[in-house]
């Protein structure tokens, strides 16, 4: 609402009968007149007798913020006075004036030769000031009742229903005392900051394994010298999920700069009362915070939300020594293989229109080539049929691995001859001499481990160059510069890791890479790294069918 707008809407009782009785006696309302402080001189545009009032906008200085224009009704012979020689309004060096650039309102009677109505008397107790103040209250209440219609489409402004209305476009509900609260502690990393930390509202919390999320409903601020802090938080989900014992809630969707560890020190327990205005309004702007595309709040609070880790970021603007490209970001997450899917396509939905998102994960690939004999007369749709429910037996024993677990080839061929899955078994019924004739490993492109991967790899390059020849370290380093730094950068890309499949000997113990023979018999295991987890890459052209 503009400062004009405020004016005509935010009517006092007085003001609207002061406008009415103006009008029935023949004088003018509401003449618009532009104020520029660099005058104090403002002719009016008909003779006057007298100004009956004058009514517009001050700037009001507001503490840690910008001053703002509310409405003001100015007082006459102490803000301003009317100089009947002049025709004009006098503003008053002491008094209060307009703010300037914005429109003040006179409202002034006419001299009786040019006043054209008959009604003359509005002395209070009169029967055109009595008449005057009831429409002028009926008036009034309409003003008010527009100017809370107004206020109510507006998330600052708006209390109530009102509310609850403006942040469901968000897809934002206030949360009922069927919500657990409790208190959760920010514990101060003494080593890397001794200053205030401030705790921002709407931050997410959540237990260990992801099964219960937070919210923080007010700001907290750890000032120096203080170890830790109690914040309140409201859980974001209704359910029993929400009730959760001492010491659960232990991890940050965000961290926070400073911020060591939190903790609960005792259990959530059902709210004694709903979320308030200002706790639905905290957390509405925070989720309209997080719209905002590709931004790296908007992409954090997406991997929280798919119950994911974030392990590091590379933007354009990075701080941890890898920069990406204009356009780029990266995210190196850790998650459930099942889930990364998932949580790439949120990724993909959040990012801006042009931003290129990059997730990647500590993965290793198996790419199984394998062959089965199938009955004759299997039309193509079948023997499609049959590809992808023994892709299905071999994704079910995949997806049961732990990260750092390794893929026994001997379970692996049991699970796809004889699949628990009895919709997977009854598919397969007539396949028979299942093989794993060849498997091809590959590791996922993290990037480099290194802190600083770019001045580890400057410092490679120059160490076999003469200190004494500036041209070759100036091209040795240039040679990084342009086409090794970029290489650090983890891109997803999958690598080749033939050397995870191991062979296992007739006594169960590894025999070193797999040969042929071991792999198709089943005598075999991919072993990933550590941190790393099994992935199956693997699709219908992987598959020959052959019949029997």
């Amino acid at each position: 609402m503009n400062a004009d707008t405020v004016t005509l809407i935010e009517r006092p009782y007085q003001e609207v009968v002061d406008d009415i009785l103006t009008a029935i006696v023949g004088g003018v309302v509401n003449e618009p007149i532009i104020y520029d402080v660099k005058e104090d001189l403002y002719p009016l545009s008909q003779p006057a007798a007298d100004v009956r009032g004058i009514t517009g906008t001050i700037k009001v200085d507001v503490p840690n913020a910008e001053p703002q224009l509310v409405h003001h009704a100015f007082q006459k012979d102490v803000d301003f006075k009317f100089s009947a020689g002049d025709n004009a309004i006098v503003w008053q060096p002491a008094g209060a004036k307009p703010a300037d650039e914005t429109i003040f309102y006179v409202d002034y009677f006419r001299p009786p030769e040019s006043s054209r109505s008959p009604l003359s008397d509005i002395n209070v107790g009169s029967v055109t000031r009595t008449l005057s103040e009831a429409i002028g209250l009926e008036v009034a209440t309409v003003y008010q009742q527009i100017n809370q219609a107004y206020l109510a489409g507006f998330i600052d402004t708006a209390t109530g229903q009102a509310l609850d209305l403006v942040v469901s476009i968000l897809g934002v509900k206030r949360r009922t005392n069927d919500f657990a609260v409790g208190l959760v502690t920010f514990f101060r990393d003494t080593a890397a900051s001794d200053g205030n930390i401030t705790i921002p509202e709407a931050i997410l919390l959540s237990t260990e394994k992801g099964d219960a999320t937070f919210v923080t409903t007010e700001l907290r601020t750890l000032q120096r010298g203080q170890a830790r802090i109690d914040v309140p938080v409201r859980a974001t989900i209704s359910t029993d999920a929400g009730l959760v014992p001492a010491g659960a809630i232990t991890t940050l969707a965000q961290p926070i700069i400073g911020i060591v560890r939190i903790t609960n020190f005792d259990a959530t327990v059902r709210a004694a009362n709903g979320e308030t205005d200002v706790q639905l309004r905290d957390r509405a702007k925070a989720v309209l915070r997080g719209l905002g595309n590709a931004t790296i709040a908007a992409l954090q609070r997406v991997i929280f939300e798919e119950d994911a880790v974030l392990e590091e970021i590379t933007d354009p603007n990075s701080g941890n020594g890898k920069t990406s490209d204009p356009g780029t970001v990266t995210l190196l997450v850790q998650t459930e293989t099942k889930r990364f899917p998932s949580l790439q396509a949120a990724v993909n939905e959040t990012r801006a229109a042009g931003v290129q998102t990059n997730v990647v994960a500590r993965f290793i690939f198996i790419k199984p080539q394998v062959t089965a004999k199938i009955a004759g007369g299997v039309p193509a749709a079948g023997q499609d049929k049959i590809k992808d429910n023994i892709i299905a037996a071999i994704q079910s024993y995949v997806d049961g691995l732990a990260s750092g677990a390794a893929a026994e080839g001997s379970k692996l061929l049991e699970l796809v001859k004889k699949p628990t899955d009895t919709t997977i078994a009854k598919a397969l019924t007539g396949v028979s001499d299942i093989k794993i004739v060849s498997l091809i490993a590959s590791q996922a492109d993290i990037g480099s481990s290194k802190e600083d991967p770019l001045v580890e790899a400057l410092l490679t390059a120059v160490q076999g160059v003469s200190s004494t020849d500036p041209e070759a370290l100036r091209l040795a380093i240039k040679d990084v510069v342009d086409s090794e730094a970029p290489a650090l950068l983890p891109s997803g890309s999958h690598i080749p890791a033939q050397n995870l499949i191991l062979g296992i000997g007739d006594d169960g113990k590894s025999t070193g890479p797999a040969t042929d023979g071991q792999i198709v018999s089943g005598k075999f295991q991919v072993v990933p790294p550590a941190g790393f987890s099994v992935v199956l890459d693997m699709q219908r052209t992987d598959i020959l069918l052959t019949e029997a």
